[in-house]
């Protein structure tokens, strides 16, 4: 293991990034359709499976809570947070309707889906990006290079730079960041 050499590749994939102008816009595309939805008395839906669940669930927390400073919650859910939920429609229908049922039953047209994967092929994720749009939703994906088959879904797409799993999560983690920063901000502007 060359612990530099795994910092630099950090470095290269969010230097990418910082170069690719039309990755900033879709960046910044993502954040006003999140703060429209807000607006309208909307709610932001996450999911995603291992790392991918726990940024849902991070960045669900930074709108609910807080991410910056002090000001009023936001409507965010990471729909994987129900134990109960998850096991009994797993096991009664499948896995990979997991999401997609919660989706059905918490969004309305005009709200956000976030689905987050690396590999951009999650059929979980992937059918909840599908139930999403039959409803009217909008769905923002976050996956690596490639987008896999969540490109075909989504109103818009962040595809890191890299078909490596753990630099792919580290810039989803630095764009999460980014966006709920963003959001804040245009929500709750400081005078």
């Amino acid at each position: 293991m060359n612990i530099k050499e795994i910092i630099g590749n950090s470095i290269l994939v969010k230097q990418a990034i910082l170069a690719d102008e039309n990755f900033i816009r879709r960046i910044d595309a993502s954040v006003n359709m999140i703060v429209e939805t807000y607006k309208n008395k909307g709610v932001v839906l996450f999911c995603g499976n291992g790392g991918s669940a726990a940024d849902a669930q991070h960045w669900a927390a930074e709108f609910t809570g807080r991410f910056y400073y002090d000001r009023p919650p936001l409507n965010a859910d990471a729909l994987h947070v129900d134990t109960s939920y998850l096991t009994a429609v797993a096991n009664d229908y499948s896995f990979d309707e997991v999401y997609a049922r919660m989706v059905r039953a918490k969004g309305k047209a005009g709200d956000v889906l976030v689905g987050i994967s690396t590999s951009g092929n999650s059929a979980n994720v992937i059918n909840a990006m599908k139930a999403a749009k039959e409803i009217g939703m909008k769905v923002i994906a976050f996956t690596g290079e490639t987008g896999g088959e969540m490109k075909d879904v989504c109103d818009v797409l962040i595809n890191v730079p890299s078909t490596d799993t753990p630099r792919i999560q580290e810039s989803h983690g630095m764009i999460g960041h980014i966006i709920c920063q963003g959001v804040e901000e245009q929500m709750f502007p400081k005078l």
